[in-house]
């Protein structure tokens, strides 16, 4: 009925943009500070439904997204076309840690050592959302941003898998479950087997328990199953609509997923980021400051390196595009809150510190904005040719 379509435009709209993982987050600040013991309760009886079951589909679509964009026509599938943005990822990472680590040794607190990898995060919805309002449709800053995002999103599962385990390693029963997970994983590719379902409860559960009595984070049981389900054939680009008319495995399983993990990842801020304001201190401006001035430091300097090394930019990309890139690739939120989890356990007085410098780095956006403005760029620019 034509009277439902604003409404359903508008839930799409929250959908599209992470918009209730937002309205979780506030209700959660706005609970924790009326009432922080009963905020407290309920978080830790859900933190470990949401952070290490539930979080395994958030990060489960992630690897979609990268597996894919190295397929023909994908960014990742040229090492020339994707030099330059992996390298200003790979900046955008190293310069905020080396910040936050400057910093940690500055305070003499060998603790918030720990949390160096919480500002090498990159919220891809929300950096993307910003770059859509200072660029016009067509601008090459938008595809630029998006590859370089999920770069930092390859390069930040490999940390969390490596830096933050879940608790002591104990590399034979890992050894055992991932093995035989992996193993059923590619029988199932191989019989051709095309239900997703059957990926999920047979070798992502087996994959979960593994990092679960092996001491990594539960939360990565399907990074290495989903690479085994089928796949198209080619790359359409990251929110490309045309995806929904693609039946393949993967594609199946980002389409059902999709919207549960939108609340899932309103469940993740309800149970992560309810902090009390009164709990901003050092590490908060540690985690900021590293976001906001360590990633358009990194990612500028790393990408002019790229091109001194003969590595070409896309037509039309500005370095002045590049430095409002920088600072939109600053919201960490999501990916840092959840480094945050990982990094400091709950009884560290530097975990609400180190979370408030996560839901704190929303404040990239409007400055990514009146810098646009400064520099002339985006729509208040010329046009790239």
């Amino acid at each position: 009925m034509t009277h439902r379509a604003p409404q359903n435009g508008v839930i799409q709209f929250i959908l599209d943009n992470s918009l209730l993982l937002i309205g979780g987050s506030l209700i959660a600040l706005v609970w924790a500070n009326l009432n922080y013991a009963a905020y407290e309760a309920f978080a830790h009886l859900l933190h470990f439904a949401v952070n290490d079951v539930g979080m395994v589909f958030f990060f489960a679509l992630a690897t979609k997204e990268v597996v894919e964009a190295m397929l023909p026509g994908g960014p990742l599938a040229s090492p020339k076309q994707a030099a330059v943005p992996v390298f200003a990822a790979v900046g955008g990472m190293v310069a905020p840690a080396g910040l936050f680590l400057l910093s940690a040794f500055a305070i003499g607190d060998m603790e918030v050592v720990r949390g160096w990898a919480i500002p090498c995060a990159t919220d891809i919805a929300f950096s993307y959302l910003v770059a859509r309002i200072i660029f016009p449709a067509g601008h090459p800053a938008i595809p630029f941003l998006l590859l370089l995002a999920i770069a930092d999103d390859a390069i930040g599962l490999m940390i969390l898998a490596i830096f933050y385990p879940s608790a002591p390693l104990a590399l034979g029963p890992l050894g055992l479950w991932l093995s035989a997970a992996i193993a059923l994983a590619w029988a199932l590719r191989w019989r051709r087997v095309g239900n997703f379902w059957a990926y999920v409860m047979g070798p992502g559960v087996m994959a979960w328990i593994g990092l679960y009595v092996g001491g990594l984070h539960p939360a990565l049981a399907l990074v290495p199953i989903v690479p085994f389900m089928s796949h198209a054939k080619s790359d359409l680009g990251l929110f490309a609509a045309r995806e929904g008319r693609r039946h393949d495995t993967m594609n199946a399983f980002e389409h059902w997923w999709s919207v549960p993990v939108q609340f899932v990842l309103l469940l993740f801020g309800l149970v992560n980021a309810g902090v009390p304001l009164s709990s901003v201190g050092p590490v908060t401006w540690m985690v900021l400051g590293s976001l906001i001035v360590g990633k358009p430091l990194g990612i500028f300097a790393f990408a002019m390196t790229a091109g001194a090394f003969g590595f070409p930019r896309a037509v039309g990309l500005e370095k002045r595009s590049m430095i409002v890139i920088g600072v939109a690739a600053g919201i960490g939120f999501t990916v840092a809150l959840f480094f945050t989890t990982a990094a400091f356990p709950i009884t560290s007085p530097h975990l609400d510190e180190a979370k408030m410098g996560a839901l704190l780095s929303f404040l990239a956006a409007p400055i990514a904005i009146i810098l646009a403005k400064m520099l002339k760029v985006g729509t208040a620019g010329p046009s790239p040719r």
